[in-house]
């Protein structure tokens, strides 16, 4: 799943691809180097931003419905002129955006809060029959900070029974489970250590019975483990390609099935050698 954030201050590449022009090139650049899928977003969810209003109260989200919609739909609409096999998904959790973008040729919602943060988000998927994306948020970004770490086993306690709770209320909603995907929510309301004892166990939450996704791409726990080879700094978002690398091998030899990245032409590279040593350690299930 290539990455194309429309935004002005994503973490990883904000301001890059605002003009749709660029996003729309891209888009295709990535598909050419191998991109399955294309996950668009137009509204950050870094750490401190007001993504789904603040919590508690009644203020609005940082990025509105129409500002989101007015990002994402011309490189939506762009992309599918250019490449109309193209396979889109939308990153929102804002059911308006959904429906628009669903309405436009997007076929999948990557939905951050895991169907919390808009109550009319299941029954818009439902709707138009979309695949879904279900992460786990641990918390709203303008919490995370201040979060309590949690030991390891409530760390994976809390994510798998935030999974099956967004599993659930999406099946009573009307979508069907073969049609979504989870997601462990690396970065998402998980402090530094806390996302590599997740990752470790990521496996066990094969258990809900879905496919899984990870998005470990340039997070910024990969800049605090390189620390010390960056003179005790946190390593900057463009020097955390290669360990991007080694923590998506992790994911995919632990049981996930799409990986969310920003550069492809490495990535699947590296997914390929992970795949490998999968059917290697399978050889009966192989032939």
């Amino acid at each position: 799943m290539g990455v194309v954030n429309i935004t002005p201050d994503s973490f990883s590449d904000g301001g890059h691809f605002l003009d749709p022009e660029a996003a729309v090139a891209q888009a295709l650049k990535l598909m050419d180097e191998g991109a399955d899928l294309l996950d668009l977003g137009a509204e950050s969810t870094r750490p401190g931003s007001r993504a789904g209003g603040a919590a508690g109260t009644s203020f609005a989200p940082a990025v509105s419905a129409e500002e989101e919609q007015a990002r994402l739909l011309p490189v939506l609409e762009g992309i599918l002129r250019a490449r109309s096999a193209a396979i889109i998904s939308v990153d929102t959790y804002k059911a308006s955006t959904a429906r628009a973008a669903l309405k436009a040729g997007a076929e999948i919602v990557n939905d951050v809060s895991g169907l919390a943060w808009d109550a009319e988000m299941a029954a818009v998927c439902a709707e138009f029959s979309a695949g879904v994306v279900l992460m786990h948020t641990r918390g709203r970004p303008e919490e995370w900070r201040a979060q309590a770490q949690l030991a390891p086993d409530a760390l994976l306690a809390t994510v798998r029974e935030g999974l099956a709770a967004s599993l659930s209320a999406a099946i009573s909603s009307g979508i069907p489970p073969d049609a979504v995907v989870l997601d462990p929510g690396y970065g998402f309301g998980k402090r530094f250590d806390e996302n590599y004892s997740l990752l470790a166990r990521q496996a066990e939450l094969l258990s809900l019975g879905r496919p899984l996704l990870a998005g470990l791409s340039r997070k910024s726990f990969l800049g605090r483990t390189l620390a010390p080879l960056n003179d005790g700094s946190d390593a900057p978002v463009e020097a955390r390609e290669a360990a991007s690398l080694a923590a998506l091998t992790a994911a995919i030899l632990r049981g996930a099935s799409i990986v969310r990245v920003h550069e492809v032409r490495p990535a699947v590279e590296a997914a390929r050698i992970a795949d490998a040593i999968l059917a290697a350690s399978q050889p009966e299930q192989g032939r």
